[in-house]
């Protein structure tokens, strides 16, 4: 699953895989220009997510909630919202206030009972929708504990995030038969490991959170720069066309006439 940052972005991953990430990262930084340590509030990841479903409406859609946005009552709210917008799923970390990103360091957990009566709680709500159970502990005796707790919740699959090695990985599995999330980061905590690397190791659903997100600012730094340097744009650093662009723009507009009933992607 693809990580996006806006419907822009969700429409480009669409051209080329069925399924897209809304990253909690990823809308931070380009909803509000700021890091991921708990400033997404939920009106607007549904919001984000409504328009999305929009415009994709046959594309499976994983959106990541954070800790439930703290509370056990606005998780669930926003997971009956979610439904309604025809997402394809959802991620529900054990992370207390302040959070971060999995792959950054200062990350604190929620006792495993609050985290385990949040998740239940939200898996009581849900209808039809997939339930991600994740945890962000870093040792491996505590986050072995908290698999196997949530092996026996009707949680749909387990992420481990910020996994340093492949090693923990395999552990991961052999103390589970739940489906595994590995979420994929490029100068993340895990390493860079391939699809069949994954594969081998058990892991059923890759997420790649943000490369939408750094591509565009790679991309966008280069197409000023050049703009700055020489006052104009070469059409290789410029990107694609007007006309390519509003094509693209165009096949929303059609797709969007597909109805949803009947599936999440």
């Amino acid at each position: 699953m693809i990580g996006v940052y806006d419907v822009f972005s969700a429409t480009l991953a669409a051209q080329q895989f069925d399924a897209v990430f809304i990253s909690g990262f990823g809308f931070s930084a380009s909803y509000y220009g700021l890091p991921d340590i708990g400033f997404n509030a939920w009106s607007d990841i549904v919001a984000f997510v409504q328009r999305v479903r929009t415009v994709l409406p046959r594309h499976g859609i994983l959106v990541d909630i954070d800790d439930g946005f703290a509370d056990t009552e606005v998780a669930c709210h926003v997971v009956s919202l979610l439904e309604s917008a025809w997402a394809s799923g959802i991620i529900l970390e054990d992370q207390t206030r302040p959070r971060r990103c999995g792959h950054l360091g200062g990350k604190r957990i929620l006792p495993l009972d609050e985290y385990l009566d949040k998740l239940r709680r939200v898996l009581e709500v849900r209808k039809d929708m997939v339930v991600v159970a994740r945890t962000d502990a870093s040792s491996n005796q505590e986050i072995l504990r908290r698999v196997k707790a949530f092996s026996v919740t009707d949680a749909d699959a387990i992420l481990v995030d910020g996994i340093g090695d492949q090693t923990l990985l395999e552990e991961i599995r052999s103390v589970t038969q739940k489906p595994l999330v590995f979420n994929q980061i490029v100068g993340g905590k895990s390493p860079p490991l391939s699809l069949d690397a994954l594969q081998q190791a058990g892991v059923r659903l890759a997420l790649f959170s943000i490369p939408c997100l750094v591509a565009a600012q790679q991309a966008i730094t280069d197409a000023l720069g050049q703009l700055k340097a020489l006052g104009r744009l070469d059409a290789s650093v410029g990107g694609v066309s007007l006309q390519e662009c509003n094509k693209l723009l165009d096949s929303n507009l059609r797709r969007r006439d597909t109805p949803t009933i009947g599936t999440r992607g």
